[in-house]
């Protein structure tokens, strides 16, 4: 399979002054749009203004939410995309945009499909915070969804030869009598016009833009950030020039495992969770149904006021999710042949340790959590040794709030009107997930309105003709 590291975006002496849709972003709904634009017909161009492809979806780790797909029935899980829209909806406290949720809770089977067609294929089930079933779709092999994801399309790009650049910004959207002529750009400090009649922002959210997290948001703006350098929000300032409307900007995910005692904060991916861990106190102390939303659990470990607290998991959680290999890798696991050793190594107070798992355990064998009523998670006791710990605690992950689209994908005014030309997907976006986002609904959401996203700019160029 090719990799991001074999693939080469062009040579910027290679950029022409004219292509049918400019697609600025390189993460999966960038790839996901261009592709679906490539596939009916029309030629696209990806603007990317880092050095390297992929964005923040080379950071995701979970999988893909979706509803009534084959992967479920293979698992026999039998799910609707009424009880997906029900757990999306209650999850994001009943603020989501009805429209959004909707055309993205009916759509979400046909990403799997498109993938599939792709070649990308996500055959293995897991379970995230807010859910009810199992409908976090991920690679068979278990490896972390964002770079598989990331390298399966680009390793289409690559075979249709589809344009990508790097190390190019976007300064300016340009109009012409309402509608979107061309974009103006910056590279090797030169500026140049690219002549287009569509432009799809796929520049992701502005979790690492500490002025606009202060803005929207001055009580987060001490936290760390898992974002890449490159979510500054671009998109949203490109579009706010031309009149575009946003929603929900103060709705900011925190995530509650994040991994920040050292120099770089790591995200502690929800499928840990969703596996079978607990979350412990400075004493050894269970505190929250750990699979409630990020909201919930962000929340409980605050009023702990214990800078944080610890992810328990063995040696079955840790098969069953790969990315821990990483995390040990680079010095985030602490591990015992005991739960002794474990305490001892946390500062847990043994006893209370011991007896926490005891009752996890006993939760398990009955499928009945009486302390906290958690309900998902629970196929395993906590039994395989070695056992392993993590320390956690809460960072600025999502920016749920954006720019205003509809479903066509089409960038709204501050009046209602659509901005003509002008398309949106992925995190850039508002409303679809109201005052929390729920685990795996990110990287589907990059799928659904991307291809959206492509489909509607081909009609678009159609009608223009």
């Amino acid at each position: 399979m090719t990799t991001q590291a074999e693939f080469q975006p062009q040579s910027l002496k290679h950029l022409k002054d004219y292509y049918d849709v400019v697609i600025i972003g390189s993460g999966s709904s960038g790839l996901t749009s261009a592709l679906q634009a490539y596939e009916l017909g029309i030629k696209p161009v990806i603007l990317e203004k880092m050095p390297s492809l992929g964005g923040n979806t080379k950071r995701a780790s979970s999988g893909l939410n979706a509803a009534e797909t084959y992967v479920q029935l293979q698992h026999q899980v039998v799910d609707s995309y009424e009880e997906f829209y029900n757990d999306v909806y209650q999850g994001g406290g009943c603020q989501n945009n009805p429209q959004l949720l909707h055309y993205f809770t009916e759509h979400s089977a046909l990403a799997i499909d498109w993938l599939s067609a792709q070649g990308i294929f996500l055959e293995d089930l897991t379970i995230t915070g807010g859910m009810k079933v199992k409908r976090t779709h991920r690679p068979a092999s278990l490896a972390p969804i964002g770079n598989y994801l990331i390298t399966g399309l680009l390793k289409r790009m690559a075979q249709f030869q589809i344009p990508i650049f790097t190390n190019v910004t976007v300064t300016q959207l340009l109009q012409k009598q309402g509608q979107i002529k061309g974009v103006k750009i910056l590279s090797n400090a030169q500026s140049q016009i690219i002549n287009t009649n569509a432009v799809i922002l796929a520049t992701g959210g502005f979790g690492a833009n500490a002025e606009m997290i202060k803005k929207y948001r001055p009580d987060l703006a001490a936290l760390k950030t898992t974002n890449q350098q490159g979510a500054q929000g671009d998109g949203i300032l490109l579009a706010q020039k031309l009149g575009a409307q946003l929603v929900d900007m103060e709705q900011i995910q925190v995530h509650p495992t994040v991994q920040q005692d050292g120099k770089h904060p790591y995200l502690i991916g929800e499928a840990v969770r969703g596996e079978g861990a607990i979350l412990v106190d400075k004493q050894g102390r269970r505190f929250v149904n750990e699979l409630q939303t990020r909201q919930n659990v962000t929340t409980a470990i605050n009023n702990l006021h214990e800078n944080g607290a610890t992810l328990i998991f063995d040696q079955n959680i840790r098969k069953r999710v790969p990315a821990i290999e990483f995390y040990d890798q680079v010095g985030l696991v602490k591990s015992g042949q005991n739960w002794a050793e474990l305490a001892a190594k946390n500062q847990f107070d043994n006893k209370t340790l011991q007896e926490t798992v005891q009752k996890w355990n006993q939760a398990v064998l009955w499928q009945q959590d009486q302390q906290f009523g958690r309900q998902t998670g629970m196929e395993q006791p906590l039994n395989q040794a070695p056992y392993y710990s993590i320390h956690v605690a809460p960072a600025v992950h999502y920016t749920m709030g954006g720019l205003a689209i509809n479903t066509k994908t089409q960038v709204l005014q501050t009046n209602g009107q659509i901005i003509s030309g002008l398309f949106a997907a992925g995190e850039v976006t508002g409303g679809l997930h109201g005052n929390n986002r729920i685990g795996g609904n990110s990287i589907a959401e990059t799928i659904v309105f991307g291809r959206q996203a492509g489909q509607q700019a081909f009609k678009y160029l159609q009608n223009l003709k």
